[in-house]
């Protein structure tokens, strides 16, 4: 069985990035993330991508298509994107997605994080920076941020109706 193509991976991701970023931004989605990899014979693309509300199974399942026609479309215009078989992976990021642009801040406000060893919870993201409870800090200042999960607190957990009390007793 032969081998896979050596390729500069690093000059793969760049070109895919040319590739796909129009398809996804016309989508209306924003290009989080590509990274180009090896796995035995072929090569694995990632790509991650996000909205500020959000995107679902059906969105990324959408986005995939575009993606893979417009990598199909350069592969028969002659313009190899990735050398031999490869498999196309699309999502979104998880909450694990170091913070790091403003858009990212922005999609959190209302969740506790921690950046630069404060946790906090973001209540507001602007242009310049976030407020982290009563605390400004500009962007400048800012490290990566990590959303912080958080269960639900008792004090807001539903337990049903107390209607229900009682059921199944007999008279």
């Amino acid at each position: 069985m032969p081998a896979a193509p050596r390729i500069d991976l690093k000059a793969a991701r760049a070109r895919m990035i040319t590739v796909i970023e129009p398809v996804v931004t016309a989508a209306g989605y924003d290009l989080e993330d590509v990274s180009v990899s090896r796995a035995g014979r072929r090569h694995v693309a990632r790509v991650l991508v996000d909205s500020d509300g959000g995107i679902g199974l059906d969105d990324i399942a959408v986005v995939s298509r575009g993606i893979s026609e417009a990598l199909d479309a350069a592969d028969d215009a002659g313009s190899e994107v990735l050398a031999g078989e490869y498999q196309l992976e699309v999502s979104s990021p998880g909450v694990d997605r170091p913070l790091t642009r403003p858009r990212h801040w922005r999609r959190n406000v209302g969740r506790l994080v921690t950046v630069n060893g404060v946790t906090g919870r973001v209540t507001e993201a602007s242009d310049s920076g976030i407020t982290l409870d009563d605390r400004a800090m500009a962007y400048a200042d800012l490290g990566p941020g990590k959303v912080q999960i958080e269960f639900k607190r008792m004090d807001q957990a539903d337990f049903g109706d107390d209607e229900d009390e009682g059921e199944g007793e007999e008279e």
